[in-house]
């Protein structure tokens, strides 16, 4: 993994701020982990920034979404929680119904995810995702559980609750070296992020013992308006990740605003607890 981030370095300074920030960020080791749900397909369009996003459809009316945690232990930026809602989704060209394996395995050209909601647990995280990419960021609390059996977390903003997601571990051991795309908006502009990421994951489709609770919060409204299932179509979990966040470039003009729930301006609580094992 060393020399998976040689390459990045020296970066280019940045200002968030009041704060510089050198880039690209360095994602060395996290807890990451999510599960898959089908929604409305026509729902999941109509959340999408431009007409030419193409959610990732299964028959039936159906499309994806993904709601993943990331307990970041060890970046550029210092540690953090994250939370992303996005919806897989493909630029310039509609997909074939049903191709979800080739979509989300095969690095499919246009392919994306649509970055609805990505609450963090700080200001400096906060700010520098809406400055530098438009991301749908708000910051929040988040409460990890990380034990031999699954991992969990608990999101909500003070005394609201928003989520709380488990996944249980287990699954088919797969290696990734795909990079990760994101599309998000920025002064009216449609911003496609390229990551660049090596993975080992766990994967399932035996949703027993992982689900997905929503509470009374703005973003828990937002989800549960697209229509889930009521058990995950998928599970994953990260055994070892790596990442490399760059600047985005603008790929649309003019396209609809995406900015999410923005929150108060304060400092979220990032709690971890580890069950049963070494931090």
């Amino acid at each position: 993994m060393k020399a998976f981030f040689a390459s990045a370095r020296p970066g280019t300074e940045v200002s968030v701020g009041t704060e510089t920030v050198e880039m690209p960020i360095l994602y060395f080791r996290d807890d990451a982990f999510g599960l898959f749900f089908t929604a409305e397909a026509a729902k999941v369009k109509a959340a999408l920034p431009s007409d030419r996003l193409y959610p990732v459809q299964l028959p039936g009316g159906r499309a994806l979404v993904v709601i993943l945690a990331f307990n970041y232990i060890e970046t550029t930026i210092g540690p953090y929680g994250e939370i992303a809602v996005a919806a897989p989704a493909v630029y310039g060209k509609r997909p074939p119904i049903g191709a979800v394996p080739a979509l989300l395995e095969a690095g499919y050209p246009g392919f994306g995810m649509v970055v609805l909601h990505l609450p963090v647990t700080g200001t400096m995280a906060r700010d520098g995702g809406r400055v530098l990419w438009g991301y749908t960021k708000f910051v929040a609390d988040m409460k990890f559980t990380i034990t031999p059996e699954y991992q969990q977390v608990r999101l909500g903003e003070e005394d609201s609750h928003i989520l709380t997601l488990r996944v249980a571990r287990g699954g088919i051991v797969r290696r990734d070296s795909k990079p990760i795309v994101t599309y998000s908006v920025l002064d009216g502009k449609l911003i496609r992020a390229t990551i660049p990421h090596r993975s080992v994951y766990r994967m399932s489709l035996r949703s027993s013992g992982s689900f997905l609770e929503l509470g009374d919060h703005v973003m828990a409204e937002s989800i549960r308006n697209l229509g889930l299932s009521k058990k995950p179509l998928m599970t994953r979990y990260y055994v070892e990740r790596g990442a490399i966040l760059p600047l985005g470039e603008v790929v649309e003009d003019g396209v609809r605003p995406l900015e999410g729930y923005y929150g108060k301006d304060r400092e979220g609580e990032h709690a971890v607890d580890y069950v049963g094992q070494e931090s």
